[in-house]
């Protein structure tokens, strides 16, 4: 059988948890939202914790306004503030703000189970992340 481009050898797929080097954060103190340290150094995970560090932070930090970060990274969920939608719209808006926030991760698979709710002027936010790992549960 003649091949239309013999030259071209498609070459087997390498899976991602095995080309991507093994994630690292610094512990994150979620109730008061700041990095956890130990003898004066700060202390690391690694794995599934080190992703669910990233999402809380990408999930915290703004889109867009920061030049340190690349415009990947950051959450929109802020625009909705002012904007005249019905609260389904907001709702819906927010998901889909965490969904792309958290997907531009290597490490993250997929974000199921997207929980949203407004209470007055405070937006809370509960999602499953699948990552390489295994699953985590992000809330806040």
């Amino acid at each position: 059988m003649t091949q239309i481009f013999p030259i071209i050898q498609p070459e087997a797929e390498t899976p991602v948890s095995e080309s991507l080097p093994l994630c690292r954060e610094i512990a994150w103190d979620y109730g008061s939202n700041r990095p956890i340290f130990s003898g004066g150094k700060p202390v690391e995970v690694t794995g599934a914790e080190a992703v669910k560090v990233w999402c809380w932070k990408a999930l915290h930090t703004v889109r867009f306004r920061h030049e340190i970060y690349t415009w990947d990274y950051g959450c929109e969920a802020e625009s909705l503030i002012g904007q005249a939608y019905t609260i389904d719209v907001k709702q819906s808006e927010a998901a889909r703000y965490v969904k792309e926030a958290l997907e531009v991760n290597p490490y993250v698979s997929s974000v199921d189970k997207i929980a949203v709710s407004f209470a007055g002027e405070t937006l809370t936010i509960s999602a499953t992340v699948n990552t390489i790992y295994g699953e985590v549960t992000i809330s806040g």
